[in-house]
């Protein structure tokens, strides 16, 4: 029995028609070893389960980086080791060297200018030519594949890139020749500007457990749900919301319809706002509270040396801050997760990174560092919370960090090396089985943890505190083993007697293993309990009196048509899998679209404007007749995802006349004057 999706790439290596034997395909006439062998020497890795890991980077979701790699140096650079106070490296539970660096390198400032446009347009940057401060990469360089993050730097020669052995997955077999592989450099990510932060569950028991009070929390509920309510009633407090959900599709129509000038009031604009404080209620309930001064950022290690164990730099939009800051990395569950660390500015930085923003940086110096106490934090990719919020840290008190309490149980598997090429695919075949089957350890834990933790957080007696916290960190441990045992290939024990047995009632595990908590978590749930909005969003639908205009009666028979075509595409769309449902929808919109404006977007229609807005206003009477006809303000929708552009145009025109001219704003910008 599986729970998880399974996605299958065909690949091609062999025919059985003739007439195909001359084909020019990379791969044709290859065994499966040799056509793996091209992306990277795979056969070089230590165990069958990182053979199935590393291999699957070839699958990570990707741009690529089009850069020669003839004109390009790709250098291999020393990590940085902790040290003890006599300067012995020091070394994890496995006999691995502990490293600063764990997972980033160097990039020349010509190579990171090369970043995608794809990546620029994410960032909501105008300008094309945007320069990142850190990119989470794949390279794939003569049967060597790395993974991690790659720090631009204006001091390397053109062409450059700096690569680290702790980012290096699969060695090169350099008794393999260099010209059988595939080179490439993909992009997984760009350190980005930080969009609205919240907070969750665990961070809220942790912050509870260091002594930040509960009115803190119920504050910033208050302060979110007050926002929630006035999404009716204030068009700033509807903007603010739909700019926070603009990566939705009803959140990015209700932004366009109150740009536009829509009454907050119209039907389908009431529909959009009321999805949108659902949802945000759902997150509230969930612990996802908005908080302010509060920012993901992508980590790495400081370039300069210069900071200390408890300092960091982080960079924001306007450069460099300085003062104190709680710093944490998620899935983090210890108790000194969250560490205070004092954030400073370093001048030496900006000859190495220039005007690249949104980063933290962490110190190379020392025993330990602050990531590695983050769950074993690195950076390969990694965000770090980071917050400046001055009431979090007038209250939080840190705890010591994490220190492993047990060690891990000793990987006995084979090498790839001790297989034959059967066999090793069959003991790959059996890996993915496993794989599919689900594994409830890390859930299990994570449930138990929270647990414990809203018990601790609420009684009074000690020695049922100590009982508690020994069991908790018990917890974290395995936790944190299960996390990794994909790689490791390392068996993780979960003992009966840490299992939790009671939840408290907002984990709303059923009568019979829940009890009343009256923790922080606690009252949170009952607060949005209480607020459970009971009213639907099916209200009277109802036309706006712009678009009553003269319309030719051949577009309303013409789109009426089109309308019944297209309810019956999107129903067939919708059948779809799960996994391509969403690309039909989108699919058939662009369809009926195509079909109203002769190109993909408004913008680029050479249509007679004249007849696209007479066009889109058929389009809206024919969808709202519907509407009003089944009762179903939903079924307002196909107008505005269709001729939402047009509509929007010709209701401003009307609304505002000559006397006021529109204006570009960025949703990012709309965003940062709104929050």
């Amino acid at each position: 029995m599986t729970y998880s999706s399974v996605k299958c790439y065909f690949v091609f290596i062999d025919s059985v028609v003739p007439c195909i034997e001359d084909i020019n395909y990379i791969l044709y006439g290859k065994s499966i070893a040799e056509a793996r062998g091209l992306f990277m020497h795979i056969h070089k890795v230590s165990t069958v389960e990182k053979y199935m890991a590393r291999f699957s980077l070839t699958l990570s979701k990707t741009v690529k980086l089009h850069i020669d790699f003839r004109a390009i140096k790709v250098k291999e650079i020393e990590d940085i080791p902790f040290k003890d106070e006599d300067g012995n490296i020091l070394y994890d539970e496995d006999g691995k060297r502990l490293v600063h660096t764990d997972g980033t390198g160097f990039i020349s400032e010509d190579l990171a200018m090369k970043c995608p446009k794809d990546f620029s347009a994410a960032m909501y940057m105008k300008d094309n030519s945007f320069e990142p401060l850190l990119i989470q990469c794949r390279l794939f360089y003569n049967g060597c594949a790395a993974k991690g993050t790659l720090l631009v730097n204006k001091k390397l020669e053109q062409g450059t890139i700096h690569i680290r052995p702790s980012m290096i997955k699969v060695e090169r077999d350099c008794t393999l020749a260099e010209e059988d592989t595939f080179n490439s450099l993909e992009i997984v990510d760009i350190s980005r500007k930080p969009g609205r932060t919240t907070l969750s569950k665990y961070l809220i028991a942790l912050l509870s457990y260091g002594n930040v009070p509960p009115d803190f929390f119920l504050s910033l509920l208050i302060n979110a749900l007050e926002d929630s309510r006035n999404v009716y009633i204030n068009r700033k407090s509807a903007m603010k919301v739909a700019t926070n959900n603009n990566g939705l599709e009803y959140g990015f129509l209700a932004q366009r319809m109150i740009s536009s000038g829509i009454p907050l009031n119209e039907p389908y604009l009431q529909h959009c706002l009321w999805k949108m404080e659902k949802d945000e209620k759902s997150k509230l309930k969930a612990g996802k509270l908005p908080i302010s001064e509060t920012f993901y950022l992508m980590g790495t290690a400081d370039p300069t040396g210069i900071l200390n164990y408890d300092e960091v730099c982080v960079i924001l939009h306007h450069g460099q801050v300085s003062g104190k800051v709680l710093v944490y990395r998620n899935p983090g569950l210890h108790f000194g997760d969250i560490h205070v660390m004092k954030a400073i500015y370093l001048k030496e930085l900006e000859a190495i990174v220039g005007n690249a923003k949104y980063g933290i940086f962490f110190s190379t110096k020392g025993k330990s560092s602050a990531p590695y106490e983050m769950a074993t934090g690195d950076f390969d990719g990694d965000m770090y919370w980071v917050s400046r919020n001055p009431e979090l840290l007038k209250y939080y008190q840190a705890s010591d960090p994490w220190r492993r309490s047990n060690a891990p149980q000793k990987s006995n598997n084979r090498k790839p090396q001790e297989f034959s090429a059967m066999e090793l695919e069959c003991e790959l075949g059996r890996l993915f089985l496993e794989a599919r089957k689900p594994s409830f350890i890390i859930a299990t834990a994570a449930d138990s943890w929270l647990s414990f933790m809203d018990r601790l957080l609420t009684i009074q007696y000690a020695s049922e505190k100590d009982r508690l916290r020994r069991k908790i960190i018990e917890l974290i441990d395995i936790y944190y083993d299960a996390l990794d045992a994909p790689k490791s290939g390392k068996k993780v024990d979960f003992p009966d007697y840490l299992k939790a047995e009671q939840f408290p009632h907002y984990m709303q595990r059923g009568a019979g293993f829940t009890y009343e908590s009256f923790s922080i978590l606690g009252q949170i749930y009952n607060r949005m309990e209480k607020s459970k909005d009971e009213a639907s969003s099916t209200k009277e639908i109802w036309k706006l009196p712009c678009f009553d205009v003269q319309i030719s009666e051949e577009y309303v028979n013409m789109w009426r048509t089109r309308y019944a075509d297209y309810r019956k595409d999107m129903t067939k769309a919708l059948k779809s899998g799960s996994e391509t449902k969403d690309d039909a929808a989108e699919e058939v919109i662009r369809k009926y679209k195509q079909m109203l404006y002769d190109a993909p977007y408004f913008e680029e229609s050479e249509k007679d404007m004249e007849q696209i807005y007479e066009e889109a206003v058929a389009i809206y009477h024919v969808t709202y007749d519907y509407a009003i006809r089944s009762n179903q303000v939903e079924r307002c929708g196909f107008c505005w995802k269709v001729a939402g552009s047009a509509l929007f145009n010709f209701y401003a025109g009307e609304v505002s006349g000559s006397k006021e001219r529109p204006i570009v704003i960025l949703p990012s910008v709309l965003r940062d004057i709104l929050n």
